[in-house]
């Protein structure tokens, strides 16, 4: 996998799904699920970000960390995606589980980090 080039793609995504939230969405989501929209924008961007910062430094070592990253995007601003244009409560239960896999992902880019002399 080219984490550099799924970078890419996540960050055009971002910047997609924040035009489309602030243009598209404006008058028909209300101003608490307008909130939820932009959060998993900010994380989706943050993270995608951080993602490509780690890809640019090209160690075999840190692609766990970017494939959970990723996993984090997907189930964190995926789930606050959908929970912001359909209101199923549900759906909220999914996004501590990408909450999880962005803190695991960065912990354990630390520890790969350390061991690097």
């Amino acid at each position: 996998m080219n984490f550099r080039s799924l970078a890419a793609v996540l960050l055009a995504v971002a910047v997609a799904l924040g035009a489309f939230g602030a243009h598209g969405l404006k008058d028909r989501l209300d101003a608490y699920a307008m909130g939820i929209w932009e959060k998993a924008v900010f994380y989706h961007f943050i993270h995608a970000l951080g993602i490509l910062i780690v890809a640019a430094w090209q160690r075999e070592n840190t692609r766990a960390s970017c494939w959970l990253l990723t996993a984090g995007i997907l189930l964190f601003s995926g789930s606050l995606y959908a929970l912001a244009l359909t209101r199923i409560p549900t759906l909220g239960a999914v996004t501590p589980l990408g909450g999880v896999a962005f803190i695991a992902g960065w912990l354990l880019l630390a520890y790969r980090l350390s061991s690097i002399r």
